[in-house]
């Protein structure tokens, strides 16, 4: 999900009543249910769609789920040390634990990869270990109704701390009505996939994914072999076995990469004879070439003549 959910939720978390816990409460919830989203750095060095091998995997892992909140903790236990060194502590602040630093920032971290889980874009849950894909395809990686909901809920929950009025009650309610919500999607999504057992381009994969706004709707898509139906359209795409991918992701990192993440590759070709490896699940001309990458000359065979 976007790092707004991620914030909200944990923000939701510390409204709870949590952040009574400690010292530094709030931001070890908030910035631990975004920490792992540290692998994002890499769009620093990676060319093109590299990145897409490398963002939702170790640091989304069950090492990470470890270390991450315990150097989360450490820095900011270490800040407050410094600050009353410095004899610049807030006096209002309360006295800082490292231990309920610790636990506060790894409950926020778990909610992290359960959150990303949630979409079609999908996340590597048992990195380092396996790197096997895994994908919810419950949520639209941005979903506007989570947004309202955890933010006016927090927006609330601070007024009512403001002014000495039930403070948690609005950030339980909207935690459990998240969680209510996720599972109505839930329920749609699996509705949806038990509805698209038969399509002309073979139903070997079936996706039901959640479009942006309208969260009662999904788009299916079903397919293989790089052949797939998107919306109630045929994507135009040539059959991967005539494609020499392998020898491609060979000679091309950027290729290799996207092989790696994508779950239905599918070669489009373009009016000017070029072919692009590209995902149906982002194959919307609106995306661009945000999620595709260029195939060299050669690696597709032409079909027969006659």
């Amino acid at each position: 999900m976007d790092n707004l959910t991620h914030s909200l939720v944990g923000a939701l978390i510390g409204q709870a009543g949590l952040k009574r816990r400690t010292g530094l409460a709030m931001p070890a919830l908030i910035i631990g249910a975004n920490i792992p989203d540290i692998d994002a750095a890499c769009l620093l060095w990676l060319d093109g769609v590299e990145h897409l091998a490398v963002r939702r995997g170790i640091t989304h892992g069950p090492i990470a789920w470890m270390l991450l909140p315990l150097v989360l903790a450490g820095a900011l236990y270490g800040f407050d040390r410094w600050k009353a060194a410095r004899g610049r502590r807030p006096g209002s602040r309360a006295p800082v634990h490292f231990g309920w630093l610790g636990a506060l920032a790894f409950i926020a971290c778990l909610t992290h990869p359960a959150l990303d889980w949630l979409n079609t874009y999908g996340i590597r849950l048992l990195e380092p270990f396996s790197s096997r894909w895994f994908y919810g395809d419950v949520l639209f990686i941005i979903d506007l109704w989570l947004w309202l909901g955890l933010g006016f809920a927090t927006w609330l929950s601070l007024r009512r701390e403001r002014r000495d009025g039930a403070w948690r009650r609005p950030a339980r309610i909207a935690l459990a009505a998240a969680l209510a919500y996720i599972g109505g999607n839930a329920a749609l999504t699996w509705a949806a996939e038990r509805g698209a057992r038969q399509a002309p381009t073979g139903a070997a994969t079936i996706i039901a994914s959640p479009p942006p706004v309208r969260f009662w709707a999904r788009e299916v898509i079903a397919g293989s072999d790089g052949l797939y139906r998107a919306g109630g359209a045929v994507l135009p795409g040539i059959p991967l076995g005539r494609c020499d991918l392998a020898a491609a992701a060979r000679a091309d990192p950027e290729i290799a990469a996207f092989l790696f993440w994508s779950r239905t590759p599918f070669v489009a070709p373009r009016g000017d004879g070029s072919l692009w490896l590209r995902d149906a699940r982002y194959a919307d001309p609106r995306i661009g070439d945000r999620f595709a990458v260029r195939l060299p000359a050669g690696i597709c065979a032409q079909p027969a003549a006659g």
